[in-house]
This record gives structure tokens, C-alpha cells and sequence, in this order.
């Protein structure tokens, strides 16, 4: 179940408030500026920082690419911005 687009443009990290990465299809959003990963559980968010999955150097590299291949955008986006 995909996410709200409204939802995502206000989520952020709650470790660093930052912006995320979304993807849909492995129910996730990614802050990698911390490689730190949330669950997307019944397409509820599950921003608990104690819930949170450490993701290491390979699996950050996996999801950079296809971030970048797939031009996901960080959440908090307002429309607004290039």
C-alpha cells in the first residue's frame, strides 16, 4: 500500500529531522544520511528511531542506485522546488 503523497512531503527522520527516501515496493523509507531504515508496516510508517534498522555500506550503495535509477526523491518536497 503506497504511502500518501501528502504524508510524505511532511515526513522527516526523527533522529536528524532530515528528509527521506521512500520505496514503495519494499514498504521502507531511508535516511542515508544515517544508513539508518524505517518499516512501512500496513502502510503505516513506523518512525521509531528504536525500531529503526542500521543498513550497511553495501545495502546503503544498493539503495542509492536505485534511488538514483528510479528517481526516487526525498521526501518533504514540496512541488515548489527543481
Amino acid at each position: 500500500m503506497a504511502l500518501d503523497p501528502l504524508l510524505l512531503e511532511v515526513l522527516a527522520c526523527p533522529e536528524d529531522k532530515g528528509p527521506l527516501l521512500y520505496f514503495e515496493d519494499e514498504d521502507r523509507l531511508y535516511n542515508p544520511r544515517l544508513h539508518r531504515s524505517y518499516e512501512v508496516r500496513d502502510g503505516i510508517p513506523v518512525m521509531l528511531v528504536d525500531e529503526a534498522t542500521t543498513v550497511d555500506d553495501s545495502e546503503h550503495e544498493r539503495l542509492m542506485t536505485k534511488a538514483k535509477a528510479q528517481g526516487i526523491d526525498d521526501t518533504m518536497k514540496t512541488g515548489n522546488e527543481p
